[in-house]
């Protein structure tokens, strides 16, 4: 008898599917097991905080950050896929270190984000960034850290806390370009970028919070009143 052929459609709606389920379970355990010290502390030890102080404390942070709860998973979403949006917002850094895994997998693969084949890449390129960066922490940190604090100079430490974030956007940037193989929207984004780094942060500094949302929006505006309409 022939071995029966598994329906690849059907694969992948009960990979959604079962990713969807798991993936929700654990976000809301991440969540219940954050809160459980903060809200252990407040309730049952005398350190003095108030629900006043807890109310300023979130009403300071959410004034912020909010905006990103918003921005950023409509942001990654496009690249990500279902999947990898759970592994995603549970391990952290996105931006600087699971986004570019995730175009770098897409890329070696020529496999284009929002398909069932890109997000599959996607989910692989955050498993093997998550454990390179495991792997390396439990390394260079938990064995080797103080060592290696002690035996690294001053100045390269300096150079290092300067350009490092500036590299790995820039890095991220150049592999966004070349998946998505567009002129048009790429110049877009190089303006707005520019004209909200150069120009209106400088000009607004209130605004500086606001600098991703308002870049993330006013790209998104432009290209679609700059598209191509045939």
């Amino acid at each position: 008898m022939a071995t029966p052929v598994t329906d690849a459609p059907a694969g992948m709606q009960a990979f959604d599917r079962t990713t969807s389920r798991w993936g929700r379970l654990t976000m809301l355990a991440g969540l219940l097991l954050s809160l459980t010290g903060p809200v252990y502390v407040a309730l049952f030890m005398d350190v003095g905080v108030t629900l006043g102080h807890i109310v300023t404390a979130y009403t300071a942070v959410a004034a912020t950050f909010l905006v990103f709860a918003v921005v950023e998973p409509v942001t990654y979403f496009p690249v990500l896929g279902q999947a990898a949006m759970y592994q995603a917002f549970m391990i952290g850094n996105i931006s600087n270190k699971l986004l570019p895994a995730a175009l770098s997998a897409q890329s070696r693969i020529d496999a284009k984000p929002g398909s069932k084949q890109g997000d599959l890449a996607a989910v692989m390129g955050i498993c093997g960034a998550a454990t390179v960066h495991l792997t390396s922490l439990l390394l260079f940190v938990g064995i080797f850290g103080t060592w290696l604090l002690s035996a690294i100079p001053d100045e390269v430490t300096e150079v290092t806390r300067m350009y490092i974030l500036p590299s790995i956007v820039g890095a991220v940037f150049v592999q966004a370009v070349a998946t998505v193989r567009q002129l048009r929207p790429t110049l877009i984004a190089l303006s707005v970028g520019a004209v909200l780094v150069f120009a209106v942060i400088p000009a607004l500094p209130a605004l500086t919070y606001f600098g991703t949302a308002l870049g993330v929006v006013a790209t998104v505006l432009i290209a679609w009143f700059a598209r191509r309409r045939d």
